[in-house]
């Protein structure tokens, strides 16, 4: 497989360059560091986003001028603090966790970043959420970070939810190096792909595992 931070052959980052501009770009202040650290801490999966991806997120949400936005996969809250630190007063960023423990560790890194006020995590099957979610909507953006094979699922709610010039953003669009395969969930993954292109202006940023980001056309 070609080297992914590669192009043409010429390697342009290797890892010390990552952590200098993770470092120099998305430093960790105490709250993000407890975040990030969790999973080790508590058992949990080490699938969370990066330093730069998470400040590239809240980014995405400042320019957007979100106020209202869903993640889907919420697993130590790590992603959520980035995002919820986009939001101005008043803003809510509803946050959809599966895993019962997963989101009580999410719900005290938040509460310990003081974002509480601005946060819900809800626990339970994505599927079934999103539709309950659609009346505090229409949304800014939605995140998606969860179980891949449900992307599809979750785009096609995204499409229907979000407002004109609303963000739909997926991480792991690469599926690990997978998306090509002749499996069920890299024909999801591929489903996802064409949903979000044919509903949005999209773009698929190369981050080590690919992230999409789409803006909710006005028709």
């Amino acid at each position: 497989m070609a080297d992914p931070n590669s192009r043409s052959g010429v390697r342009y980052a290797d890892g010390a360059i990552l952590r200098y501009a993770d470092e120099l770009h998305a430093p960790h202040d105490e709250a993000l560091a407890a975040a990030a650290e969790a999973p080790e801490r508590q058992g949990l999966p080490a699938i969370q986003v990066g330093p730069s991806e998470g400040r590239f997120l809240q980014l995405l949400l400042r320019l957007a001028g979100a106020r209202r936005v869903v993640e889907v996969g919420t697993l130590a809250g790590y992603s959520a603090i980035w995002m919820a630190r986009a939001l101005p007063t008043g803003g809510v960023l509803y946050s959809i966790e599966v895993d019962p423990r997963h989101a009580e560790v999410a719900r005290e890194n938040l509460t310990r970043a003081d974002l509480a006020a601005r946060t819900e995590v809800r626990v339970g099957d994505a599927a079934e959420i999103l539709p309950e979610l659609a009346a505090e909507g229409p949304f800014d953006a939605v995140f998606l970070d969860a179980d891949k094979a449900r992307y599809p699922v979750y785009g096609a709610w995204a499409a229907e939810n979000l407002r004109a010039g609303g963000l739909l953003i997926g991480d792991n669009v690469y599926l690990f190096g997978r998306l090509r395969e002749d499996s069920d969930e890299a024909r999801a993954m591929r489903r996802f792909h064409e949903q979000a292109a044919e509903a949005f202006d999209t773009a698929c940023v190369p981050t080590p595992d690919g992230l999409l980001v789409g803006v909710r056309r006005t028709s």
